[in-house]
């Protein structure tokens, strides 16, 4: 589905509107409410969006697997056929407006039996054949049959707005996914450091525990307590190594590949991009196609209120028809048989058992919704936008505090050891230590990825996309 691609879509629809000859309905964005002059969250307010803000992790591998999901992830090409449907209806949807022309070709034989009337007997045989052209054409006086019209370009454009939409998030989905994976061969890695550590450790102890080194040395509880870690540290690097699988899976499954496991991903995390520009909050009223498919369905289902309406006004149509009819078929298209007809209605509903009201109160309740859905919408992205501004800087708080208590932990997990091989350390204090390092080491790894993921979501917060270029 690569040609539905976001820019060629914007030549697109310029296309379905001039072939339906009826512009799309007016901006309703107004009633979603207004937003605040500046975002809480932050002071920073530069004009804009990186519509390439994947490229700035810095890795061509991650460009090219969004570009992959971009061509293969299933639930984007099904994104893609909502649009192609939405423009096949809108198309046909101001085709009652049209004149409809369809030509006949007729014939019949009839026999009659004359019984009954005085000196009649017997019965007659006759032919009749026919061409014609028939043409029915309901006029829109009252505007109608173009509201709904409108309407079906209205949805249009939403289905256009929630593909972009779909672009995005399946982008944000990639580089999450991929962000996890390189954080699980970090943490593999990590893991396999900390077995080591553990290892070496029991083997320390139960060297001094063998030379029953007396108070100063290891009883066989320390030593249980340093195997225990062991066997600990083993089956957390079982566990890794699991997330780890689970993560090339989903990265697959995002791609449209088979999840068999086999994807490489990233072998470490990416550096920290610069921070996007987060503009106004009123241009992500603008910007964000969420928010923008809402107002169009908002639209949608104005204009349908408004067909609901004029349905209670009267409807004029006209039918004409021309042609030939003869007894022998050899005449069919001879013009001096032609036949022509011409017919004007006009109808006015009076009693429909409350249809038409049942209607309209749907249309108008339908139409409530939408402008409710507008503004929980708008809410949302602004909550969106606030929540990962303020995440930002309380994630880089945690990181920088983590950071340093891991600082502490590496020296004091490094005294231990020395003060143990020195005979003046005990061996609890030495596994605490060392228990500490590895914990803070984990939550230092899994903060930076965090962070990472953070900025991925502050970045589909704001309405960025990110524009794949052509193979």
């Amino acid at each position: 589905m690569r040609s539905l691609s976001r820019v060629s879509l914007g030549g697109f629809l310029p296309l379905v509107f001039a072939a339906c000859a009826v512009l799309p309905p007016d901006g309703r964005m107004g009633e979603g409410g207004e937003g605040p002059e500046s975002w809480t969250a932050t002071r920073e307010a530069k004009a804009g969006i990186d519509d390439q803000w994947v490229d700035r992790f810095g890795n061509r591998g991650l460009s090219s697997l969004v570009s992959e999901a971009y061509s293969s992830n299933r639930d984007l090409q099904a994104a893609a056929a909502r649009v192609e449907r939405a423009s096949a209806a809108a198309r046909g949807a101001g085709a009652a407006a049209r004149p409809q022309l369809n030509a006949a070709v007729n014939g019949a034989r009839n026999k009659q039996n004359f019984i009954g009337f005085p000196g009649a007997a017997g019965s007659s045989i006759s032919n009749s054949y026919g061409a014609s052209l028939n043409l029915q054409w309901e006029i829109d006086l009252w505007g109608k049959i173009r509201a709904g019209e409108t309407a079906a370009l209205a949805d249009l454009q939403a289905e256009g707005y929630v593909y972009r939409a779909a672009r995005a998030s399946l982008a944000a989905q990639v580089v999450r996914a991929w962000l996890l994976l390189a954080e699980t061969n970090e943490q593999i890695e990590l893991a396999k450091g900390s077995l080591e550590v553990r290892e070496d450790t029991a083997e320390l102890i139960r060297g001094r525990f063998e030379l029953a080194a007396g108070d100063a040395g290891a009883t066989a509880s320390q030593l249980r307590l340093a195997e225990t870690d062991v066997a600990t540290a083993k089956a957390n690097l079982a566990q890794r190594r699991g997330e780890r699988d689970q993560a090339q899976r989903q990265l697959e499954i995002l791609l449209g590949r088979y999840p068999s496991a086999d994807l490489a991903g990233s072998a470490s995390l990416p550096g920290l991009p610069k921070f996007p520009p987060s503009g106004l909050p009123s241009e992500l009223l603008l910007r964000r196609p969420d928010i923008l498919a809402a107002e169009r369905q908002l639209a949608a289902a104005g204009k349908r209120e408004e067909e609901a309406r004029k349905a209670f006004y009267p409807s004029f149509s006209l039918t004409g028809s021309g042609g030939t009819s003869s007894s022998q078929l050899s005449n069919i298209f001879d013009s001096s048989f032609g036949i022509w007809s011409i017919a004007g209605q006009a109808a006015q509903p009076i009693l429909n058992g409350g249809a038409l009201r049942s209607q309209l109160d749907t249309r108008s309740a339908e139409e409530k919704e939408a402008l409710a859905n507008l503004q929980q919408t708008v809410l949302s992205g602004f909550g969106e936008v606030e929540t990962a501004l303020a995440a930002d800087s309380y994630l880089a708080s945690r990181e920088s505090s983590i950071g340093a208590a891991h600082k502490l932990a590496e020296d004091g997990a490094v005294s231990s050891r020395e003060e143990f091989a020195l005979g003046t350390g005990d061996v609890l204090t030495l596994l605490a230590s060392q228990t500490r390092q590895i914990d803070l080491a984990t939550q230092k790894l899994t903060l930076r990825r965090l962070r990472l993921d953070n900025r991925v979501n502050l970045h589909l917060a704001l309405g960025g996309d990110y524009k794949v270029t052509s193979k």
